[in-house]
């Protein structure tokens, strides 16, 4: 088999949250690139409509879809848009998600909620949701959400952010061992400092000497999480459930020296 043909996407269903910025925009690309359908998930609809036509004008196939992750009934609603145009999204791309920063003595309760809310609970949710559809169309699928470095050595000033996402990687094994047998499966990636529209600034600036923690001596750019992502989504990771694919230049392996 060719790299091109264990990679192929073709006939998959991808169903991307977050979709309008960063991250999810190059991962609903890529999917796009590779021969699947792709429903972009984001809360912003004048951003996503954006992807979405660029997806179209090279070729590919996508739908948008205005959802906020933690609305359960929105979320219901998207899966429900992505079958109408599709069929049942057999990929999920766990994406969504957002930071906070501040010292942990000082995080306010609605804070808290609000990272973990959108951070967790919704990406077990969106995983519940699309494992119970896969299931029942007897499709089998993968499921891959974004965890964080920071999920396995958190910093300062992200207590709730580091918490969720070492949450999304205890939940990825969870639901591996439950849904694995039923041709489901359910893998995870950690990225480390990967530069996007909305922490750009602050690594040009302020942030740049955290490029002295990465032994590859540079942030990530987001066409670095392309090859993990196509992995655990296609026929090249077919034996792959449960594992969390860390993509951080090394930053992991430098603070366990």
């Amino acid at each position: 088999m060719t790299a091109t043909q264990i990679f192929d996407l073709a006939g998959k269903v991808a169903l991307v949250t977050g979709a309008s910025s960063g991250l999810g925009v190059r991962f609903a690309e890529v999917l796009a690139l590779n021969g699947a359908a792709v429903v972009l998930v984001a809360r912003r609809p004048d951003r996503h409509d954006t992807v979405k036509s660029r997806i179209e004008a090279s070729g590919g196939r996508a739908i948008a879809v205005e959802a906020d992750v933690r609305d359960r009934a929105a979320m219901q609603a998207a899966f429900d848009a992505a079958e109408r145009a599709f069929g049942t999204a057999t990929i999920l791309v766990n994406n969504a998600g957002i930071v906070h920063s501040g010292r942990a003595v000082d995080l306010a309760e609605e804070d808290w909620r609000r990272v973990m809310s959108t951070n967790l609970d919704a990406v077990f949710y969106w995983a519940q949701e699309a494992a119970r559809r896969m299931l029942a169309a007897s499709t089998g699928g993968a499921i891959v959400n974004i965890a964080s470095v920071l999920g396995f050595s958190p910093d300062k000033g992200v207590a709730a952010y580091a918490t969720a996402k070492a949450g999304v990687v205890q939940l990825t094994k969870a639901l591996a061992l439950e849904l694995s047998f039923k041709g489901i499966r359910v893998n995870a990636i950690a990225p480390g400092w990967i530069v996007t529209e909305i922490n750009r600034d602050y690594l040009a600036g302020p942030g740049a000497t955290m490029k002295r923690q990465i032994p590859m001596g540079r942030f990530g750019n987001v066409n670095d999480l392309d090859g993990p992502l196509l992995l655990l989504v296609s026929d090249a990771g077919r034996y792959m459930t449960g594992a969390t694919i860390v993509a951080d230049g090394g930053q992991l392996a430098a603070l366990h020296v």
